[in-house]
């Protein structure tokens, strides 16, 4: 029927009416909370390019876990940052290493909050690539091995330059700390490093040393994006040369992606997520639609900071924006929510 028999703006006029015919809803229930762990005790550390995140201690990260379970947020995802770095990513996979402690410390004093782990290893690489880097024949490693200081980075004017990554080498390494965080008691694992393959050597892994029960949730569309930059500063991540275009996604593709997590669920993967979400919100569409699986959006610090940059001049309403952002991703077809203002998300659930 058209106008003026049929007025759609009749069931606009009260929040109550809205409400009724409101087709997507954001819940607490999907929502997860990344956080950042570190060495030391009673550190709260302030990210500067993330205002209102921080780097925690152990300790810090109990009491904050507590606070989400307590707004009844069901996870979060933890990122390390280690002591030392070296050339095989030897504190990602150690037994005793930062995201293994975290861990078990949440396991007991947080009981029924879930724990995600990333699995990567760019953090706790003396390079800040996610994998070991192939080297030309009879090139000695730098530092043979054992943790070293961060290479001087390039200027920012160099060209870009391609990394070639030794790829058995890395899957290898992606298992062992997949299968570390496992044990010490994650509930998911969750593989960003974007290499080929890795879904399956994890997959295999952990059935190996009878970890069957453990979900699988990967990042299997994670985009080059210039989105990170912040969590980048987080984590101590950018590489210290070449960028990390030949191994995570162009921004133009959006059939690569799709490729990309058909492949991932072949190998075993349980949740696939795409990274970054609100540039990428086509290519969630188009994965729900295509595959039908549970998908996360990662609301990245990228994302994150510039909605805070633009608050904090007046330009935007904050919470309006984010809120707005967060319910995109979820008629996009999004699942679960992965983003830096969950526990801001909870509040404001709470309150309504």
């Amino acid at each position: 029927m058209a106008y003026p028999v049929h007025r759609l703006r009749r069931l606009r006029q009260s929040e109550s009416l809205r409400r009724l015919i409101r087709e997507t809803r954001v819940s607490v229930d999907q929502l997860v909370m990344p956080l950042f762990v570190r060495p030391g005790a009673n550190i709260r550390m302030a990210i500067p390019s993330m205002p209102g995140q921080f780097q925690l201690s152990i300790d810090q990260l109990v009491r904050e876990c507590q606070e989400l379970r307590d707004l009844r947020i069901p996870a979060v995802l933890l990122f390390g940052i280690p002591q030392s770095k070296d050339e095989r990513a030897g504190g990602a996979y150690t037994k005793d290493g930062i995201v293994q402690r975290a861990v078990q410390a949440i396991k007991t004093q947080v009981p029924g909050l879930s724990v995600i782990t990333d699995v990567c290893l760019c953090a706790y690489m003396s390079h800040g690539h996610c994998g070991v880097i192939q080297r030309e024949k009879g090139e000695g490693r730098r530092g043979k091995g054992k943790a070293t200081s961060r290479a001087p980075r390039p200027s920012p004017l160099a060209p870009e330059q391609g990394v070639v990554i030794d790829h058995d080498a890395t899957l290898e390494l992606l298992a062992k700390t997949a299968v570390s965080h496992a044990r010490s008691g994650a509930d998911l694992v969750a593989p960003s490093d974007m290499m080929d393959g890795r879904v399956r050597a994890i997959r295999q892994a952990l059935d190996a040393a009878g970890l069957t029960g453990t979900p699988i949730m990967s990042y299997a569309a994670k985009y080059a994006s210039s989105l990170y930059g912040p969590f980048r500063e987080a984590v101590d991540s950018t590489p210290a040369f070449g960028d990390r275009k030949s191994y995570q996604m162009d921004p133009a593709n959006v059939e690569e992606a799709l490729r990309e997590v058909a492949a991932d669920l072949e190998e075993g993967a349980d949740i696939v997520i795409i990274k970054p979400a609100l540039a990428y919100l086509d290519v969630i569409v188009r994965v729900k639609q295509r595959f039908g699986q549970p998908v996360a959006a990662f609301n990245v610090s990228g994302e994150y900071a510039m909605v805070k940059a633009a608050a904090a001049r007046g330009w935007l309403m904050e919470r309006a924006t984010w809120f707005e952002m967060l319910l995109a991703m979820r008629r996009a077809g999004a699942d679960l929510l992965i983003t830096y203002w969950a526990k801001d998300a909870a509040k404001l659930l709470r309150e309504r």
